[in-house]
């Protein structure tokens, strides 16, 4: 009589090593998008040849990349053998509404794979490993170094960029007389409010090296009637008199005392009864899967700075003056944190 064989259920195994596997799918996604493969099949399928041929790739290997990313929605291959865009591959062209090409191409950069093998330091230390990594900062690093610095800002200029529709959608800026955007960089944001409200004045405030083509895209935007630029630094006096102050993605960037520092002087320049608006990633106060939890990685990482859920954000804010009214949310993974000045 012949003994029963175990029968071993390894699926929870194989789909932690399908996590594991992710960097080998965010590669072939990089070589995609450096490629640019979605962008060849804008017009329609072509076979991996055709794609290979017009992107200067091995055909075979090209074949491969693409065969392992269709796999989880990233292209499609057609009965025909010939590959096309979906919905995924789609935002790897580069001139798709909010693409996420520059993402892809930042995450094979080889600067940026030195600084994540050191994230084992920075979570036994608690402190943020690039600047031991670097000698320096990561502002500093980045002057350094400005191919890196090109390909790190444009992805997550894109990544910005693609936020902007939601937050216009979300909230109403016509309840404003004046809007002060802080540290806007070159002002997409502030150029979608003032189109959205056509009695509204914005002030872009940010120094002179990030605004220098600022006129230009207010100019594009039909609204250069309506904004002036002034300049200053991240923790300089603001701008006084308007009723809302934005800062967008950019207390997650402080440590604690600066974060409130900054906010304490936006309470100083707030006009009576004005709104301070800060847009970050509001982590959830459960595990769910949540693009700050990632994001709030890399703020350790590098600036050795935080995420934070809305109950840590309320905390923040009280301690420089202010009270959360509401967090309103939007379709992308952030939200608009409220606050009025007590």
């Amino acid at each position: 009589m012949s003994e029963k064989t175990e029968v071993r259920d390894q699926s929870d195994s194989y789909d932690l090593l399908n996590l594991i596997q992710g960097a080998v799918i965010t590669q072939a996604l990089s070589v995609a998008a450096k490629l640019g493969v979605a962008d060849v099949l804008a017009d329609g399928p072509l076979s991996a040849a055709d794609i290979a041929g017009r992107v200067g790739a091995d055909a075979k290997a090209t074949h491969r990349i693409l065969r392992a990313l269709a796999g989880h929605g990233v292209f499609a291959v057609g009965s025909d053998g010939r590959y096309e865009n979906t919905p995924l591959s789609d935002k790897l062209r580069e001139d798709a509404p909010d693409s996420m090409r520059g993402f892809a191409v930042l995450m094979s950069h080889p600067l940026l794979h030195e600084e994540w093998g050191h994230l084992a330091a920075t979570v036994e230390t608690g402190e943020p490993n690039l600047p031991k990594l670097r000698g320096m900062g990561a502002l500093d690093f980045f002057h350094a170094t400005p191919e890196y610095a090109n390909v790190f800002f444009q992805a997550f200029g894109g990544l910005s960029l693609s936020e902007t529709g939601p937050i216009l959608d979300a909230y109403d800026f016509t309840q404003f007389g004046t809007v002060v955007d802080v540290i806007a960089g070159r002002g997409n944001l502030l150029a979608g409010i003032l189109q959205q409200a056509p009695d509204v004045k914005g002030v872009l405030y940010d120094s002179e090296v990030a605004t220098v083509d600022s006129q230009s895209l207010f100019e594009e935007a039909g609204v250069a009637d309506r904004f002036t630029i002034e300049h200053g630094g991240y923790l300089d006096k603001l701008p006084s008199g308007a009723d809302a102050y934005v800062f967008k993605h950019i207390i997650h960037d402080f440590s604690e005392e600066d974060a409130v520092t900054a906010l304490r002087n936006a309470r100083e320049a707030i006009a009576p009864g004005g709104k301070l608006l800060v847009i970050e990633y509001v982590l959830p106060e459960n595990n769910e899967n949540h693009l700050g939890h990632t994001i709030d990685l890399w703020l350790m990482l590098m600036l050795g700075a935080q995420d934070r859920t809305l109950a840590e954000y309320t905390e923040l804010f009280a301690k420089a003056g202010f009270q959360v009214t509401r967090a309103v949310p939007t379709s992308a993974p952030i939200s608009i944190i409220e606050a009025i000045a007590v």
